[in-house]
This record gives structure tokens, C-alpha cells and sequence, in this order.
């Protein structure tokens, strides 16, 4: 009897430490798209009406159609969007972000940015390694809720391969940082409320503490309209941050094999540098920037879609509740130090 091939893994793979995706043709591909194309749109249709995250129901409906990981026709497809479009949506992330709304921060609110996200990052790892996880996973943890939730989980997943961060952990980070986002998106707020912090204060903390954008922006005007435009600011200086952070996990985490070929920076990390940078100078049409936005989103929806398709449930619930306290331990490292820079360092 042959033996049933198994599924490709859901992130990309840029040392070639793991099996290639199958070469196809248009029909080929097809079929996992096809699937995946159908369980985005309904997230977004969930998501528009109702106000749910569309992160985590594009998980939802991925979890839920996890059974078609059996059908090898869907695997062609299925790797497309948890690679090619994960990569490409990276990329058009560049134009949320110019260097002018960086610099309006100030240096002291920039400098303070950085050493949350690498103080963060830091909380991850340290937390991951006290219950056992490896750095590999800490870096995955805290790189989530340091930068931009669950785009920067996908896209560090990316850089440090299948052999050091397999599916389960990647989808359990997935559903982790989608949750404690929507829960922030109402808690948050309120904390800033009882602290009574000024709007560029509570614009600090906000941008500064939630995990995934569109939260982010929805505790921000929440709050009011001048703090809704500093978190979405500071918020974007965080996304801004997830190309260095790429290039030095790249730099970091190396092939095991000592002979292997030193890898350099992905091409995905140079072209969110090269968008951001072209998007600072005021060239692109306020049209072409809106379709890139919407386009990032689609692509980073469908990336998630599949990633949840293709997740090994097996491994998934044999995770247990632990990988999850690292993702709360990087949260609550996050949130003490935002409320801190945004009450003492923060005038105003």
C-alpha cells in the first residue's frame, strides 16, 4: 500500500531545510485556492457585519476545514497562499508605514518604541526557555506581541523555518495572539481611562501595547480621535520595525549544517524597506496606496486561511496550554512597559 504523502508545511522555507512545494500548473493550483479563497471571503463577510477580527475568523474557518489537509490535490494551492502570498502581503505592508510618521514621534517616543519591541522580544525568549520551549519559539512569541501580531508571527515563522517552529506552535501562536488582541481592544481603553492619560498618552500606550493593527486602531479612536491618530502612528513605527527584526532573526538563525551557504536578508524584507522608503517620499497615488493596503490584508487573511488548513490538529492539541503562557508573559511585559513609556516618558 503507498503511503499517503504528507502535507507540506505552512511556512515558507528559506534555508531549503524541508521538502519543496510540488510544481503545478494553473490547474494545479486550483483547487487549494479555490478553498482558501472561499474561507477568506467568508471571514471577511463574518468580519464586516459583525466587527469580529478578521485574523482570527479567517483562523476559525481555517480550523474548521482542517480536515481537507488530507487531500493532496489542495496542497499546491494550499502552499501558494501560505508562502507566495504571505511573502508579497509582507512586502505591500510597506505602504502603511513612511519614515516622516516615525520622525514626528520624537526621539525620545522612537528610542522608546525600540526598546519595548526588543525588551518584548527579550520577555519571549526568556519566558519560552523557563518552560522549556526553545529560543527558536520564544522569538516567535515575542516578535508577535512586540511588532504586529499575527502578520509578524507568519512572517517570522517565514524566516526561521519548518525545522525550528512546526505547525502546531505556529497556529497556536496564531489563535493566542488573536485572542489576547481582542481582548485588549476592550481592556485596554478602559485601563486608560481609569489611569486618566492625556489622548497623546493613551495614544502611546495603545499603539504601543496592541498586538494586531486593526485593534490597535479601534482602541485608539475608541478612546478619541486625537489618540486614535498617535496609536495608529506608533503602532505603524512598530510594523516598521518587523523588516530589521526579519534581518536579524535572519542573521541569528542559521542553517544547523556548518557547510550549509550563509543565507542573506529574504527579498521579502528588502521590498517592505524599498516600499516603506518609496512611500515616504509622497509618490505613490493616494488610489494605488488604498489597493496595496487592501491587497496586504487579503493576502495576509488567505495566508492565515491556509495556515489553519493545513495545521496538524494532532500536534495542535497535544501543545497544550503552555505555549500560550509565553504569548501572555510577552503581553504583560508589553502592556507594563507601553503604560510606563506612555505615563513618564510621553509629555503631553
Amino acid at each position: 500500500m503507498q503511503a499517503k504523502p504528507r502535507p507540506l508545511p505552512m511556512a515558507a522555507d528559506l534555508y531549503g531545510d524541508i521538502e519543496p512545494s510540488p510544481k503545478a500548473s494553473w490547474r494545479g493550483y486550483m483547487p487549494g485556492l479555490l478553498v482558501v479563497g472561499a474561507g477568506t471571503l467568508a471571514a471577511g463577510f463574518i468580519s464586516d457585519h459583525y466587527g469580529a477580527p478578521l485574523t482570527l475568523m479567517a483562523l476559525l474557518i481555517g480550523l474548521a476545514l482542517n480536515f481537507l489537509s488530507d487531500d493532496v490535490r489542495l496542497n499546491a494551492g494550499l502552499g501558494l497562499a501560505s508562502r507566495s502570498l504571505l511573502r508579497w502581503g509582507i512586502v505591500l505592508i510597506g505602504v502603511r508605514v513612511t519614515f516622516g510618521q516615525i520622525a514626528a514621534l520624537g526621539p525620545v517616543a522612537l528610542a522608546a518604541i525600540v526598546v519595548i519591541v526588543a525588551l518584548v522580544i527579550g520577555a519571549g525568549v526568556l519566558a519560552a526557555r523557563r518552560l522549556g520551549f526553545s529560543n527558536a519559539f520564544g522569538v516567535l512569541a515575542g516578535g508577535a506581541v512586540a511588532i504586529c501580531g499575527a502578520s509578524a508571527a507568519l512572517a517570522l515563522a517565514t524566516t526561521l523555518g519548518e525545522r525550528r517552529i512546526n505547525q502546531g506552535q505556529l497556529t497556536l501562536v496564531l489563535v493566542g495572539i488573536s485572542a489576547m488582541s481582542a481582548a485588549a481592544l476592550v481592556l485596554y481603553p478602559i485601563l486608560a481611562h481609569m489611569l486618566t492619560l492625556s489622548d497623546l498618552k493613551a495614544g502611546f500606550m495603545l499603539g504601543a501595547a496592541i498586538h494586531d493593527v486593526a485593534q490597535t486602531l479601534g482602541a485608539g479612536y475608541a478612546y478619541s480621535p486625537d489618540a486614535g491618530e498617535i496609536a495608529a502612528i506608533v503602532k505603524l513605527t512598530r510594523v516598521a520595525l518587523l523588516a530589521p527584526v526579519l534581518a536579524v532573526v535572519a542573521l541569528f538563525f542559521r542553517p544547523d549544517d556548518a557547510g550549509a551557504k550563509r543565507q542573506g536578508v529574504p527579498w521579502f524584507v528588502i521590498g517592505f524597506f524599498v516600499l516603506a522608503g518609496v512611500n515616504s517620499l509622497g509618490v505613490i497615488p493616494t488610489l494605488a496606496a488604498s489597493i496595496a493596503e487592501q491587497l496586504a490584508t487579503a493576502m495576509l487573511a488567505c495566508a492565515v486561511t491556509a495556515t489553519a488548513i493545513r495545521s496538524p490538529m494532532r500536534q495542535l492539541s497535544a501543545g497544550g496550554p503552555r505555549p500560550l503562557l509565553v504569548i501572555l508573559a510577552a503581553t504583560l511585559v508589553a502592556l507594563a512597559l507601553a503604560t510606563s513609556g506612555g505615563v513618564f516618558l510621553i509629555a503631553g
